[in-house]
Protein backbone atom coordinates (compact mmCIF):
# COMPACT_ATOMS: atom_id res chain seq x y z
CA UNK A 1 0.00 0.00 0.00
CA UNK A 2 1.34 3.25 -0.46
CA UNK A 3 -0.03 6.79 0.62
CA UNK A 4 -1.17 9.06 -1.93
CA UNK A 5 -0.33 12.33 -2.36
CA UNK A 6 -4.16 13.16 -1.43
CA UNK A 7 -3.49 11.37 1.92
CA UNK A 8 -0.17 12.87 2.95
CA UNK A 9 -1.22 16.83 2.00
CA UNK A 10 -4.71 16.02 3.49
CA UNK A 11 -2.84 14.47 6.71
CA UNK A 12 -0.44 17.54 6.80
CA UNK A 13 -3.16 20.26 5.92
CA UNK A 14 -5.45 18.71 8.71
CA UNK A 15 -2.20 18.99 11.47
CA UNK A 16 -1.88 22.27 10.11
CA UNK A 17 -5.31 23.03 11.18
CA UNK A 18 -5.06 21.28 14.43
CA UNK A 19 -2.04 23.35 15.08
CA UNK A 20 -2.59 26.80 14.10
CA UNK A 21 -6.30 27.35 14.38
CA UNK A 22 -6.95 27.69 18.65
CA UNK A 23 -10.48 27.27 18.01
CA UNK A 24 -10.87 30.35 15.53
CA UNK A 25 -11.60 29.21 11.72
CA UNK A 26 -8.64 29.14 9.43
CA UNK A 27 -8.53 29.79 5.75
CA UNK A 28 -7.15 27.46 2.92
CA UNK A 29 -4.48 30.01 1.41
CA UNK A 30 -3.11 30.24 4.86
CA UNK A 31 -2.73 26.33 5.34
CA UNK A 32 -1.55 26.28 1.79
CA UNK A 33 0.59 29.11 1.92
CA UNK A 34 2.43 27.36 5.60
CA UNK A 35 2.58 23.93 3.82
CA UNK A 36 3.43 25.13 0.43
CA UNK A 37 0.31 22.95 -1.40
CA UNK A 38 -1.84 24.53 -3.70
CA UNK A 39 -4.60 26.17 -2.78
CA UNK A 40 -6.97 24.54 -5.33
CA UNK A 41 -5.82 21.10 -4.65
CA UNK A 42 -6.79 21.70 -0.60
CA UNK A 43 -10.05 22.58 -1.91
CA UNK A 44 -10.42 19.28 -3.44
CA UNK A 45 -9.10 17.40 -0.15
CA UNK A 46 -10.90 19.63 2.09
CA UNK A 47 -14.35 18.64 0.22
CA UNK A 48 -13.59 15.68 0.93
CA UNK A 49 -12.89 16.24 4.63
CA UNK A 50 -16.33 17.75 5.47
CA UNK A 51 -18.28 15.29 3.60
CA UNK A 52 -16.61 12.63 6.00
CA UNK A 53 -17.41 15.27 9.22
CA UNK A 54 -13.89 15.43 9.91
CA UNK A 55 -13.76 19.44 9.25
CA UNK A 56 -16.71 21.97 9.12
CA UNK A 57 -16.44 25.23 6.96
CA UNK A 58 -17.95 28.47 7.00
CA UNK A 59 -18.17 30.72 4.09
CA UNK A 60 -17.79 34.45 3.99
CA UNK A 61 -14.74 37.24 5.04
CA UNK A 62 -14.27 35.74 8.42
CA UNK A 63 -14.65 32.09 7.31
CA UNK A 64 -12.64 29.33 6.83
CA UNK A 65 -12.33 25.39 8.28
CA UNK A 66 -12.06 24.53 11.84
CA UNK A 67 -11.88 21.20 12.88
CA UNK A 68 -15.60 19.34 13.56
CA UNK A 69 -14.14 17.67 16.74
CA UNK A 70 -11.63 18.23 19.17
CA UNK A 71 -7.67 17.00 18.34
CA UNK A 72 -7.74 13.84 20.48
CA UNK A 73 -10.98 12.45 18.89
CA UNK A 74 -9.80 12.51 15.73
CA UNK A 75 -7.27 9.63 14.59
CA UNK A 76 -5.19 9.52 11.41
CA UNK A 77 -7.02 6.56 10.29
CA UNK A 78 -9.95 7.97 10.14
CA UNK A 79 -8.89 11.22 7.88
CA UNK A 80 -6.61 8.41 5.92
CA UNK A 81 -9.56 6.32 5.11
CA UNK A 82 -11.62 9.01 4.50
CA UNK A 83 -8.80 10.30 1.67
CA UNK A 84 -7.38 7.11 0.52
CA UNK A 85 -10.42 4.38 0.96
CA UNK A 86 -9.36 1.06 2.83
CA UNK A 87 -5.75 0.90 3.94
CA UNK A 88 -5.46 -2.69 3.14
CA UNK A 89 -2.27 -3.62 1.24
CA UNK A 90 -4.72 -6.24 -0.96
CA UNK A 91 -8.23 -5.84 -1.95
CA UNK A 92 -9.55 -7.27 1.31
CA UNK A 93 -13.27 -8.18 -1.24
CA UNK A 94 -10.26 -10.96 -3.32
CA UNK A 95 -11.86 -13.94 -2.21
CA UNK A 96 -9.31 -17.38 -1.29
CA UNK A 97 -10.01 -20.32 -3.23
CA UNK A 98 -10.53 -22.67 -0.24
CA UNK A 99 -8.24 -25.60 -1.87
CA UNK A 100 -6.02 -23.26 -2.40
CA UNK A 101 -3.88 -23.80 0.97
CA UNK A 102 -0.90 -21.74 -0.49
CA UNK A 103 -3.61 -18.79 -0.96
CA UNK A 104 -5.02 -19.15 2.55
CA UNK A 105 -1.67 -19.65 4.14
CA UNK A 106 -0.77 -16.34 2.53
CA UNK A 107 -3.64 -14.72 3.23
CA UNK A 108 -4.08 -15.67 7.01
CA UNK A 109 -0.55 -15.30 7.70
CA UNK A 110 1.19 -12.11 5.92
CA UNK A 111 -1.45 -10.06 4.24
CA UNK A 112 -3.71 -10.07 7.39
CA UNK A 113 -1.46 -9.12 9.39
CA UNK A 114 0.06 -6.66 7.59
CA UNK A 115 -3.69 -5.06 7.47
CA UNK A 116 -3.87 -5.49 11.39
CA UNK A 117 -0.25 -3.90 11.97
CA UNK A 118 -1.46 -0.52 9.50
CA UNK A 119 -4.62 -0.37 11.45
CA UNK A 120 -3.29 -0.76 14.70
CA UNK A 121 -0.55 2.01 14.03
CA UNK A 122 -3.01 4.24 12.32
CA UNK A 123 -5.89 4.06 14.84
CA UNK A 124 -3.07 4.73 17.77
CA UNK A 125 -2.23 7.86 16.72
CA UNK A 126 -4.60 11.13 17.18
CA UNK A 127 -4.31 14.61 15.98
CA UNK A 128 -3.08 15.49 19.50
CA UNK A 129 -0.68 12.93 19.86
CA UNK A 130 0.86 14.64 16.59
CA UNK A 131 0.28 18.04 17.86
CA UNK A 132 2.62 17.69 21.09
CA UNK A 133 5.15 15.99 18.95
CA UNK A 134 4.92 18.73 16.78
CA UNK A 135 5.78 21.16 19.50
CA UNK A 136 8.74 18.97 21.10
CA UNK A 137 10.02 19.21 17.80
CA UNK A 138 9.42 22.58 17.27
CA UNK A 139 11.44 23.52 20.68
CA UNK A 140 13.83 21.51 19.42
CA UNK A 141 14.59 23.13 16.54
CA UNK A 142 14.42 26.93 18.45
CA UNK A 143 17.64 25.86 20.39
CA UNK A 144 19.95 25.00 17.69
CA UNK A 145 22.80 27.02 17.58
CA UNK A 146 25.09 27.22 14.60
CA UNK A 147 28.44 28.74 14.72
Amino acid sequence: MKISTKGRYGLRAMLDLAIYSGGEHISLSSIAERQNISSNYLEQVFSILRKSGLVKSVKGAQGGYILAEKPDKIRIGTILRALEGDLSVIDPNDSVAENNSVEYCLKANVWDEINASIDKVVDSISLEDLILQHKKLEGSWCNMYYI
